[in-house]
Order: structure tokens, then sequence, then C-alpha cells
């Protein structure tokens, strides 16, 4: 996975949109929100699930699949 395009971000934001107009905003959405709008939001939220992903393998937490292996880019 790698970086997300413009016209992917803009797309989600206009999800979010159409959802909260009929839904009202909640903090789900106003997460969703931050990540469309804010590139270091993006890169932190990325460094955090790859951190939480390496500390797993680090571990040796078992998965269903053992041969699973994690690769964000």
């Amino acid at each position: 996975m790698g970086k997300y395009s413009e016209l992917a971000i803009a797309e989600k934001l206009r999800e979010i949109e159409e959802f909260e107009a009929q839904y009202g905003p909640n903090t789900i959405t106003a997460a969703w929100r931050k990540w469309c709008t804010d590139p270091k939001y993006r890169e932190r939220e990325k460094q955090f699930r790859e951190a939480t992903a390496n500390y797993i393998y680090a571990k040796g937490i078992p998965s269903k699949d053992k041969y699973n292996t994690i690769n964000f880019d």
C-alpha cells in the first residue's frame, strides 16, 4: 500500500460529507476528515500502524496464517 492519490482522498472526503449530511458528524467521521485533510496526520497514522505491526511481528504473536507478512508500502 503506497501513497493515496489526491482523487481517492477527495472521494473519501465526499463520502464523509454525504454521511454527515444524512446522519450528522461523529468521532469516526471527525477522524476520517482529519486523515483526509492533514498529510502529517496520515504520516503519523501510517507510522503507528507500522510500529504496531512490527511489535506484533517481533513478539511472535501467532496469526491465522503462519506465512502472513506485513508490508505497508
